[in-house]
């Protein structure tokens, strides 16, 4: 008899990525899966129970007024994992959620598996017991994190980052340039404002107002890669910010190829961006009260992903008040404008790409889980 596998997965990226790892357990192992997560695990075969779409938001004070969606989710697939008795759970990111889920799990006897960890490292260090005390196994996609888990007695693994086997462009930069009308002599800037509504409101504006200052530089092109699921009434401003922008979707990596310099919302993005090998600015803005509490409650030296990777500041980071029009303007004119800026960046991002490791993460995790529910079902791996 198959296993049957909880997974849930309240962020867009990582219901990606937890799409895939369903796809490649259930070749392995033919375990049936249900959830919390979107799009992505409902095709890959996973009954979803629970719909992301209720919880996915940023930000302390965001969260409190989805609250109501949040419990009646986390009480649904509570009462769900009680009457079908998953023989494991998957839980991918989101902490704030799975590891309270993963407390009402444990009282049921579920053994527990974190795919993409907690950042326990950069805030909140006391979770680090909890997950000590609920989780079987964590499967770390970031060098450093390995250790930190193990220091802490934690079982963990580094089974590489993800994205490694995805961030591949489809076009050449002419290519693109050609499919959207731009002319291939003037630099191009891309701009990525983030994956979520509240990431775009807050993060346009002050990109916006940096790009009439960067052109008082030089004929540079803005080009605006928009998240796949996000309303384009979102980007409406970036069509009357007085210099030109041309906004394109489904074609994230296909624009950061195309462009000698990004300015990029802090996140997945900045990961995609390294990978691809193109200079950044990395910036990020939250409510006020969110960021109020992160600054007191944040214990790492950076906050762009790229620079913890690296353990050093290789890119610049504008965070809140930081984060201005003239700021922006200010750093991605030395990037695009200093041979000897550039070239020292480029080879940061090399090095950050040879941290990330060759790919295969999904199918190592898959292994590992795998192997923790070899006792309980009967279908051989491959």
């Amino acid at each position: 008899m198959s296993a049957t596998i909880l997974v849930s997965a309240g962020d867009p990226s990582g219901e990606m990525h937890a799409a895939r790892l369903v796809a490649e357990l259930q070749e392995r192992t033919g375990a049936a899966f249900f959830g919390l997560g979107g799009r992505h695990m409902a095709e890959a075969g996973v009954e979803l129970v629970a719909d992301l779409s209720a919880v996915s938001v940023v930000g302390i004070t965001e969260v409190i007024r989805r609250l109501p969606a949040v419990w009646r989710l986390y009480r649904r697939l509570v009462a769900e994992s009680a009457r079908r008795q998953p023989q494991l759970a998957i839980l991918v990111d989101f902490p704030e959620f799975n590891l309270r889920l993963a407390r009402r799990l444990h009282r049921q006897g579920v053994r527990a598996v974190y795919f993409i960890s907690p950042q326990v490292w950069a805030w909140r260090r006391g979770r680090v017991e909890l997950m000590k005390r609920l989780v079987e196994r964590v499967l770390c996609i970031f060098p450093f994190e390995e250790n930190f888990y193990r220091q802490a007695g934690v079982p963990a693994t580094y089974v590489g980052h993800p994205l490694v086997d995805l961030v591949r462009p489809r076009q050449t930069r002419a290519e693109f340039l050609a499919r959207h009308a731009l002319p291939a002599d003037q630099p191009v800037v891309a701009l990525l404002p983030g994956s979520r509504p509240s990431e775009v409101e807050h993060n346009l504006p002050p990109m916006l107002a940096a790009l009439p200052l960067l052109r008082r530089h030089g004929p540079y092109q803005f080009v605006l890669a928009g998240a796949p699921g996000l309303s384009r009434r979102l980007f409406k401003p970036a069509l009357q910010c007085g210099a030109p922008v041309k906004v394109v979707y489904d074609s994230t990596y296909d624009a950061l190829v195309a462009a000698e310099c990004a300015i990029i919302s802090s996140g997945t993005a900045t990961v995609e961006a390294a990978l691809l090998g193109t200079p950044m600015v990395v910036v990020y803005r939250l409510s006020p009260a969110t960021a109020f509490l992160a600054r007191r409650l944040v214990r790492t030296p950076y906050f762009s992903m790229v620079n913890l990777i690296a353990e050093r500041r290789i890119v610049p980071e504008l965070f809140q008040n930081e984060f201005t029009g003239t700021a922006v303007a200010r750093e991605a004119h030395r990037l695009l404008a200093s041979t000897e800026a550039r070239a020292q960046m480029l080879s940061d991002l090399a090095e950050v790409r040879r941290r990330l490791g060759a790919g295969g993460a999904i199918e190592r995790a898959a292994e590992i889980i795998a192997g923790l529910l070899a006792p309980v079902h009967a279908t051989p791996s491959r």
